[in-house]
Protein backbone atom coordinates (compact mmCIF):
# COMPACT_ATOMS: atom_id res chain seq x y z
CA UNK A 1 0.00 0.00 0.00
CA UNK A 2 1.21 3.43 -0.42
CA UNK A 3 0.74 4.26 3.43
CA UNK A 4 4.66 3.49 3.56
CA UNK A 5 6.74 7.19 3.52
CA UNK A 6 10.01 6.34 2.16
CA UNK A 7 13.12 8.06 3.79
CA UNK A 8 13.90 11.36 1.76
CA UNK A 9 17.58 12.46 1.39
CA UNK A 10 18.52 16.30 2.86
CA UNK A 11 15.29 15.92 5.01
CA UNK A 12 14.93 18.86 6.68
CA UNK A 13 14.74 19.30 10.38
CA UNK A 14 12.56 17.26 12.24
CA UNK A 15 10.39 17.49 15.88
CA UNK A 16 8.12 15.12 17.10
CA UNK A 17 5.15 16.42 19.29
CA UNK A 18 5.21 14.16 21.95
CA UNK A 19 8.59 14.09 22.26
CA UNK A 20 8.88 17.82 22.55
CA UNK A 21 6.62 18.03 25.51
CA UNK A 22 8.07 18.65 28.68
CA UNK A 23 11.25 19.82 27.26
CA UNK A 24 12.94 23.51 29.27
CA UNK A 25 12.42 26.84 27.68
CA UNK A 26 15.39 28.84 27.96
CA UNK A 27 15.83 32.74 27.60
CA UNK A 28 18.78 34.09 25.60
CA UNK A 29 21.15 34.36 29.15
CA UNK A 30 20.25 30.58 29.77
CA UNK A 31 18.10 30.68 32.55
CA UNK A 32 14.84 28.28 32.59
CA UNK A 33 11.47 29.99 31.84
CA UNK A 34 9.19 27.06 31.72
CA UNK A 35 7.98 23.99 30.09
CA UNK A 36 6.77 23.07 26.79
CA UNK A 37 3.32 21.87 27.24
CA UNK A 38 2.18 21.76 23.59
CA UNK A 39 2.05 22.71 20.38
CA UNK A 40 -0.76 25.06 18.16
CA UNK A 41 -1.10 23.96 14.64
CA UNK A 42 -3.85 25.74 12.17
CA UNK A 43 -5.08 22.54 10.64
CA UNK A 44 -5.92 22.94 6.74
CA UNK A 45 -8.14 20.79 4.92
CA UNK A 46 -6.28 21.69 1.36
CA UNK A 47 -2.41 22.41 2.79
CA UNK A 48 -0.10 21.10 5.56
CA UNK A 49 -0.87 21.87 8.84
CA UNK A 50 0.76 25.16 9.85
CA UNK A 51 2.74 24.99 14.03
CA UNK A 52 2.32 28.29 15.23
CA UNK A 53 3.91 28.38 18.80
CA UNK A 54 4.24 26.58 21.90
CA UNK A 55 2.18 26.07 24.82
CA UNK A 56 4.22 27.18 27.51
CA UNK A 57 3.92 26.27 31.19
CA UNK A 58 5.63 28.77 33.54
CA UNK A 59 6.40 28.40 36.37
CA UNK A 60 3.05 28.96 38.83
CA UNK A 61 1.14 26.84 36.39
CA UNK A 62 0.72 29.55 34.22
CA UNK A 63 0.20 28.55 30.25
CA UNK A 64 1.56 31.27 27.96
CA UNK A 65 2.06 31.15 24.62
CA UNK A 66 5.26 31.35 22.69
CA UNK A 67 5.24 32.00 18.65
CA UNK A 68 7.42 30.63 16.71
CA UNK A 69 8.71 33.33 15.52
CA UNK A 70 10.64 33.81 19.21
CA UNK A 71 11.94 30.72 18.75
CA UNK A 72 15.76 30.88 17.58
CA UNK A 73 16.64 26.92 18.67
CA UNK A 74 15.25 23.56 19.21
CA UNK A 75 17.65 21.25 20.25
CA UNK A 76 17.56 18.12 22.56
CA UNK A 77 16.22 19.05 25.25
CA UNK A 78 16.22 22.52 25.23
CA UNK A 79 14.23 25.13 23.48
CA UNK A 80 15.97 28.54 23.15
CA UNK A 81 14.16 31.65 22.43
CA UNK A 82 14.54 35.70 22.18
CA UNK A 83 12.85 38.35 23.99
CA UNK A 84 10.17 38.14 26.89
CA UNK A 85 7.26 35.98 27.05
CA UNK A 86 3.67 37.05 26.86
CA UNK A 87 2.63 36.23 30.39
CA UNK A 88 -0.74 36.37 29.99
CA UNK A 89 -2.53 33.32 30.05
CA UNK A 90 -3.24 31.31 26.80
CA UNK A 91 -6.37 31.05 25.69
CA UNK A 92 -6.91 28.46 22.59
CA UNK A 93 -9.15 30.35 19.92
CA UNK A 94 -11.67 27.78 17.99
CA UNK A 95 -9.22 27.93 14.59
CA UNK A 96 -6.52 26.35 16.53
CA UNK A 97 -5.95 22.90 17.74
CA UNK A 98 -3.55 21.40 20.12
CA UNK A 99 -1.17 18.48 19.14
CA UNK A 100 -1.00 17.13 22.05
CA UNK A 101 -4.23 17.84 23.99
CA UNK A 102 -6.68 17.35 20.34
CA UNK A 103 -4.79 15.42 17.90
CA UNK A 104 -3.25 12.68 19.38
CA UNK A 105 -4.78 9.54 20.40
CA UNK A 106 -7.31 10.68 17.99
CA UNK A 107 -9.02 8.24 15.73
CA UNK A 108 -8.48 8.55 11.77
CA UNK A 109 -9.34 7.34 8.55
CA UNK A 110 -6.81 6.33 6.11
CA UNK A 111 -7.99 7.28 2.54
CA UNK A 112 -6.98 4.39 0.72
CA UNK A 113 -9.77 2.56 2.99
CA UNK A 114 -7.98 0.54 4.33
CA UNK A 115 -9.48 1.08 7.76
CA UNK A 116 -8.58 3.58 11.10
CA UNK A 117 -5.42 4.24 13.31
CA UNK A 118 -4.90 6.05 16.45
CA UNK A 119 -2.49 9.43 15.96
CA UNK A 120 0.43 8.03 18.50
CA UNK A 121 2.90 11.06 17.48
CA UNK A 122 2.98 13.99 15.07
CA UNK A 123 5.90 15.15 12.96
CA UNK A 124 6.67 18.78 12.66
CA UNK A 125 9.60 19.87 9.90
CA UNK A 126 10.94 23.53 9.14
CA UNK A 127 10.31 24.93 5.62
CA UNK A 128 12.67 27.42 3.99
CA UNK A 129 10.39 29.97 5.21
CA UNK A 130 10.90 29.22 8.81
CA UNK A 131 7.91 27.84 9.01
CA UNK A 132 6.90 24.59 11.01
CA UNK A 133 4.58 22.70 9.15
CA UNK A 134 2.98 19.22 9.76
CA UNK A 135 4.69 16.77 7.46
CA UNK A 136 3.55 13.10 9.15
CA UNK A 137 1.73 11.32 11.63
CA UNK A 138 2.64 8.41 13.25
CA UNK A 139 -0.38 5.87 13.32
CA UNK A 140 -0.98 2.90 15.36
CA UNK A 141 -3.45 0.85 12.88
CA UNK A 142 -6.72 0.03 15.06
CA UNK A 143 -9.90 -2.22 14.43
CA UNK A 144 -13.56 -2.35 16.09
CA UNK A 145 -14.04 -4.19 18.91
CA UNK A 146 -16.61 -4.72 22.14
CA UNK A 147 -14.77 -2.39 23.93
CA UNK A 148 -14.03 -0.20 21.65
CA UNK A 149 -11.02 -0.01 19.44
CA UNK A 150 -8.24 -2.59 19.50
CA UNK A 151 -4.72 -1.94 18.39
CA UNK A 152 -3.59 -4.29 15.92
CA UNK A 153 0.01 -4.03 16.23
CA UNK A 154 0.88 -2.24 13.11
CA UNK A 155 2.63 1.56 13.38
CA UNK A 156 3.64 3.65 10.84
CA UNK A 157 4.52 7.08 9.32
CA UNK A 158 2.18 8.64 6.94
CA UNK A 159 1.77 11.81 5.52
CA UNK A 160 -0.84 14.63 6.50
CA UNK A 161 -2.57 13.89 3.67
CA UNK A 162 -3.02 10.10 3.19
CA UNK A 163 -5.40 10.09 6.77
CA UNK A 164 -8.81 12.03 7.40
CA UNK A 165 -10.69 13.54 10.61
CA UNK A 166 -7.45 15.21 12.32
CA UNK A 167 -9.76 18.60 11.85
CA UNK A 168 -12.87 16.63 13.23
CA UNK A 169 -14.13 15.38 15.88
CA UNK A 170 -16.86 12.95 15.32
CA UNK A 171 -14.52 9.82 16.06
CA UNK A 172 -14.54 9.07 19.77
CA UNK A 173 -10.98 9.85 21.33
CA UNK A 174 -8.50 8.31 23.59
CA UNK A 175 -6.66 10.45 26.20
CA UNK A 176 -4.16 7.97 27.46
CA UNK A 177 -1.00 10.18 26.07
CA UNK A 178 -2.77 13.63 27.48
CA UNK A 179 -2.88 11.75 30.51
CA UNK A 180 0.56 10.76 30.51
CA UNK A 181 1.36 14.39 30.39
CA UNK A 182 -0.78 15.23 33.21
CA UNK A 183 -0.14 12.38 35.38
CA UNK A 184 2.40 13.91 37.99
CA UNK A 185 0.19 17.22 38.41
CA UNK A 186 -1.72 17.93 41.53
CA UNK A 187 -5.46 18.38 41.73
CA UNK A 188 -5.30 22.31 41.36
CA UNK A 189 -3.12 21.69 38.51
CA UNK A 190 -5.10 18.91 36.69
CA UNK A 191 -8.02 21.42 37.40
CA UNK A 192 -6.68 23.95 35.91
CA UNK A 193 -5.41 21.72 32.65
CA UNK A 194 -8.68 20.35 31.89
CA UNK A 195 -10.40 23.80 32.12
CA UNK A 196 -7.89 25.03 29.40
CA UNK A 197 -9.31 21.95 26.98
CA UNK A 198 -12.26 22.35 24.64
CA UNK A 199 -15.09 21.41 26.48
CA UNK A 200 -15.30 17.98 24.31
CA UNK A 201 -12.01 17.02 25.38
CA UNK A 202 -12.22 17.89 28.79
CA UNK A 203 -15.16 15.25 29.22
CA UNK A 204 -12.77 12.55 27.14
CA UNK A 205 -9.99 13.50 29.98
CA UNK A 206 -12.20 13.35 32.76
CA UNK A 207 -14.09 10.43 31.89
CA UNK A 208 -10.50 8.43 31.92
CA UNK A 209 -9.68 9.58 35.22
CA UNK A 210 -9.57 7.15 38.02
CA UNK A 211 -12.67 7.69 40.33
CA UNK A 212 -10.64 9.31 43.37
CA UNK A 213 -8.34 11.59 41.29
CA UNK A 214 -11.46 12.96 39.01
CA UNK A 215 -13.40 13.37 42.73
CA UNK A 216 -10.20 15.56 43.79
CA UNK A 217 -10.08 17.46 40.45
CA UNK A 218 -13.60 18.17 40.69
CA UNK A 219 -13.44 20.15 44.09
CA UNK A 220 -10.89 22.39 42.39
CA UNK A 221 -12.71 22.91 39.39
CA UNK A 222 -15.40 25.86 38.63
CA UNK A 223 -18.57 25.16 39.32
CA UNK A 224 -19.64 25.61 34.82
CA UNK A 225 -16.33 23.03 34.57
CA UNK A 226 -17.18 20.09 36.93
CA UNK A 227 -21.50 20.92 36.06
CA UNK A 228 -20.56 20.23 32.44
CA UNK A 229 -17.81 16.51 33.75
CA UNK A 230 -20.57 15.23 36.01
CA UNK A 231 -23.71 16.02 33.72
CA UNK A 232 -21.58 13.78 30.89
CA UNK A 233 -20.95 10.66 33.46
CA UNK A 234 -23.16 7.57 33.91
CA UNK A 235 -25.28 7.81 37.21
CA UNK A 236 -23.38 4.52 38.81
CA UNK A 237 -20.28 6.54 38.28
CA UNK A 238 -20.91 10.03 39.07
CA UNK A 239 -21.94 8.37 42.33
CA UNK A 240 -18.97 7.00 42.80
CA UNK A 241 -17.15 9.91 42.43
CA UNK A 242 -19.24 12.05 44.61
CA UNK A 243 -18.41 9.10 47.61
CA UNK A 244 -14.94 10.42 46.94
CA UNK A 245 -15.15 13.88 47.45
CA UNK A 246 -15.30 15.77 50.24
CA UNK A 247 -18.57 15.77 51.43
CA UNK A 248 -18.96 18.96 51.40
CA UNK A 249 -17.89 20.11 48.08
CA UNK A 250 -20.54 16.84 46.78
CA UNK A 251 -23.02 18.62 48.67
CA UNK A 252 -22.53 21.78 46.80
CA UNK A 253 -22.01 20.04 43.11
CA UNK A 254 -25.31 18.53 43.96
CA UNK A 255 -27.42 21.47 45.15
CA UNK A 256 -26.21 22.39 41.39
CA UNK A 257 -27.45 19.57 39.68
CA UNK A 258 -31.39 19.46 38.57
CA UNK A 259 -33.48 18.24 41.00
CA UNK A 260 -34.06 14.76 39.33
CA UNK A 261 -30.64 14.14 38.59
CA UNK A 262 -29.51 14.99 42.31
CA UNK A 263 -32.34 12.61 44.01
CA UNK A 264 -31.04 9.84 41.11
CA UNK A 265 -27.60 10.48 42.50
CA UNK A 266 -28.11 10.58 46.44
CA UNK A 267 -30.20 7.45 45.80
CA UNK A 268 -26.79 5.54 44.44
CA UNK A 269 -24.57 7.17 46.57
CA UNK A 270 -23.35 5.08 49.25
CA UNK A 271 -25.57 5.98 52.28
CA UNK A 272 -23.31 7.22 54.95
CA UNK A 273 -21.78 9.15 52.42
CA UNK A 274 -25.21 10.36 51.06
CA UNK A 275 -26.64 11.03 54.86
CA UNK A 276 -23.57 13.35 55.27
CA UNK A 277 -24.46 15.20 51.40
CA UNK A 278 -28.32 15.79 52.83
CA UNK A 279 -27.43 16.95 55.97
CA UNK A 280 -25.09 19.75 54.11
CA UNK A 281 -27.60 20.83 52.17
CA UNK A 282 -29.80 21.31 54.60
CA UNK A 283 -27.89 24.43 55.58
CA UNK A 284 -27.22 28.29 54.38
CA UNK A 285 -24.38 28.22 51.56
CA UNK A 286 -23.08 30.91 53.79
CA UNK A 287 -22.86 29.88 56.92
CA UNK A 288 -20.70 27.31 59.06
CA UNK A 289 -23.52 24.67 58.46
CA UNK A 290 -22.59 25.08 54.50
CA UNK A 291 -19.13 25.46 54.74
CA UNK A 292 -18.08 22.39 56.69
CA UNK A 293 -16.99 18.91 55.99
CA UNK A 294 -18.50 16.49 58.48
CA UNK A 295 -15.11 14.52 58.01
CA UNK A 296 -12.41 16.21 59.92
CA UNK A 297 -10.16 14.03 62.26
CA UNK A 298 -11.96 13.22 64.97
CA UNK A 299 -10.06 11.13 68.30
CA UNK A 300 -11.72 10.39 72.04
CA UNK A 301 -9.60 12.05 74.27
CA UNK A 302 -7.43 8.61 75.42
CA UNK A 303 -6.03 8.07 72.21
CA UNK A 304 -1.95 8.67 71.69
CA UNK A 305 -0.13 11.21 70.25
CA UNK A 306 1.04 8.15 68.05
CA UNK A 307 -2.32 7.53 66.64
CA UNK A 308 -2.87 11.36 66.07
CA UNK A 309 0.26 11.40 63.97
CA UNK A 310 -0.77 8.38 61.76
CA UNK A 311 -4.39 9.67 61.24
CA UNK A 312 -2.72 12.59 60.24
CA UNK A 313 -0.88 11.44 57.56
CA UNK A 314 -3.57 10.01 55.69
CA UNK A 315 -3.28 10.72 52.19
CA UNK A 316 -6.81 11.85 51.74
CA UNK A 317 -6.44 14.18 54.56
CA UNK A 318 -6.23 17.92 53.21
CA UNK A 319 -3.71 19.87 54.61
CA UNK A 320 -6.08 22.81 56.07
CA UNK A 321 -7.55 19.95 58.25
CA UNK A 322 -4.47 17.73 59.14
CA UNK A 323 -2.91 20.48 60.94
CA UNK A 324 -5.74 20.13 63.75
CA UNK A 325 -7.47 17.13 65.47
CA UNK A 326 -11.13 17.81 66.87
CA UNK A 327 -10.92 15.39 70.48
CA UNK A 328 -14.69 14.55 71.34
CA UNK A 329 -16.32 12.01 73.70
CA UNK A 330 -17.74 8.85 71.48
CA UNK A 331 -19.24 8.17 69.21
CA UNK A 332 -16.47 9.43 66.85
CA UNK A 333 -18.50 9.89 63.84
CA UNK A 334 -20.25 13.58 63.33
CA UNK A 335 -22.86 14.01 65.42
CA UNK A 336 -20.35 12.77 67.94
CA UNK A 337 -20.32 13.28 71.28
CA UNK A 338 -19.52 16.02 73.70
CA UNK A 339 -16.71 18.39 71.77
CA UNK A 340 -13.52 18.89 74.41
CA UNK A 341 -11.36 20.76 72.18
CA UNK A 342 -8.42 20.35 69.99
CA UNK A 343 -4.54 19.36 69.62
CA UNK A 344 -2.38 21.06 67.20
CA UNK A 345 -0.14 19.16 65.20
CA UNK A 346 2.72 21.10 66.25
CA UNK A 347 1.77 20.51 70.17
CA UNK A 348 1.42 16.91 69.51
CA UNK A 349 5.08 16.78 67.70
CA UNK A 350 6.57 17.89 70.85
CA UNK A 351 5.43 14.99 72.64
CA UNK A 352 6.55 11.32 73.37
CA UNK A 353 4.33 8.96 71.07
CA UNK A 354 2.14 7.63 74.45
CA UNK A 355 1.02 10.87 75.76
CA UNK A 356 -2.61 10.62 75.38
CA UNK A 357 -3.94 13.83 73.34
CA UNK A 358 -6.80 14.34 76.46
CA UNK A 359 -3.26 15.47 78.64
CA UNK A 360 -2.42 18.27 75.60
CA UNK A 361 -6.25 19.19 75.08
CA UNK A 362 -6.34 23.39 73.48
CA UNK A 363 -9.63 23.92 75.47
CA UNK A 364 -9.75 27.58 73.77
CA UNK A 365 -11.08 26.89 70.82
CA UNK A 366 -14.67 27.18 71.15
CA UNK A 367 -16.75 25.83 69.05
CA UNK A 368 -19.49 27.66 66.70
CA UNK A 369 -22.91 27.07 65.58
CA UNK A 370 -24.16 25.59 61.80
CA UNK A 371 -25.71 29.75 61.56
CA UNK A 372 -22.67 31.34 62.19
CA UNK A 373 -22.09 33.70 58.99
CA UNK A 374 -18.88 33.60 56.63
CA UNK A 375 -17.76 36.95 57.98
CA UNK A 376 -17.40 35.87 61.30
CA UNK A 377 -15.99 32.26 60.70
CA UNK A 378 -13.18 34.86 58.71
CA UNK A 379 -12.78 37.67 61.57
CA UNK A 380 -12.02 34.22 64.42
CA UNK A 381 -9.67 32.37 62.15
CA UNK A 382 -7.80 35.19 61.64
CA UNK A 383 -7.08 36.31 65.08
CA UNK A 384 -6.42 32.71 66.24
CA UNK A 385 -4.50 32.07 62.98
CA UNK A 386 -6.58 28.92 62.85
CA UNK A 387 -6.89 26.45 59.66
CA UNK A 388 -10.18 24.81 60.87
CA UNK A 389 -12.76 25.67 63.24
CA UNK A 390 -15.09 23.09 64.82
CA UNK A 391 -18.86 23.20 64.35
CA UNK A 392 -20.83 22.27 67.02
CA UNK A 393 -24.50 22.01 67.76
CA UNK A 394 -26.61 23.21 71.15
CA UNK A 395 -26.05 20.16 72.65
CA UNK A 396 -22.60 20.73 72.43
CA UNK A 397 -22.11 17.55 69.50
CA UNK A 398 -19.47 18.09 66.93
CA UNK A 399 -21.50 18.46 63.62
CA UNK A 400 -18.38 19.17 61.46
CA UNK A 401 -15.20 21.64 60.65
CA UNK A 402 -14.94 24.76 58.48
CA UNK A 403 -11.78 24.78 57.16
CA UNK A 404 -9.53 27.94 55.72
CA UNK A 405 -9.54 26.41 51.92
CA UNK A 406 -13.17 26.76 52.40
CA UNK A 407 -13.60 29.62 52.93
CA UNK A 408 -11.50 31.56 50.85
CA UNK A 409 -12.87 30.11 48.15
CA UNK A 410 -16.30 31.83 49.13
CA UNK A 411 -14.49 34.86 49.85
CA UNK A 412 -13.23 34.84 45.95
CA UNK A 413 -14.85 36.01 42.85
CA UNK A 414 -16.76 33.30 41.43
CA UNK A 415 -14.25 33.77 38.32
CA UNK A 416 -11.33 33.68 40.12
CA UNK A 417 -9.68 30.22 39.04
CA UNK A 418 -9.90 32.38 35.42
CA UNK A 419 -8.99 35.55 36.27
CA UNK A 420 -5.47 36.67 35.05
CA UNK A 421 -2.92 38.83 36.59
CA UNK A 422 -1.84 42.37 36.00
CA UNK A 423 0.21 42.23 33.30
CA UNK A 424 3.52 44.49 33.95
CA UNK A 425 5.73 42.81 31.85
CA UNK A 426 6.63 44.30 27.93
CA UNK A 427 3.92 41.83 25.79
CA UNK A 428 3.66 40.24 22.67
CA UNK A 429 0.82 39.98 20.20
CA UNK A 430 -0.62 36.54 18.91
CA UNK A 431 -0.36 37.90 15.43
CA UNK A 432 1.74 35.44 14.45
CA UNK A 433 -1.24 33.25 15.01
CA UNK A 434 -2.40 33.87 11.47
Amino acid sequence: MANQRQPRKNRTKRIFAARLAGTTVFDPIGDAVGRVADIVILLSFRNAPRAVGLVVEVGNRRRVFLPFSRITSIEAGAVIMTGRLDIRRFKQRTAETLAIADLLDRLVDFKDGSGLGRIGDIALEQSPHRDWMVSEYFVERVRPSTLGYRRTGESLLVGFDQVSGTATSGLPQDASTLLATLENLKPADLADSLHDLTEQRMIEVAKQLPDERLADVLEELSDDDRLTIVSALEDSRAADVLDEMQPDDAADLVAELPQDRATQLLQLMEPEEAEDVRRLMAYEEHTAGGLMTTEPIILPPDASVASLLANVRREDIPTTLAAIVFVTRPPLETPTGKYLGVVHIQRALREPPQTLIGRILDTDIEGISPDTSIGTITRLMATYNLTAVPVIDDAGMLLGAVSVDDVLDNLMPDDWRDADEDVTDETVTRSAHG
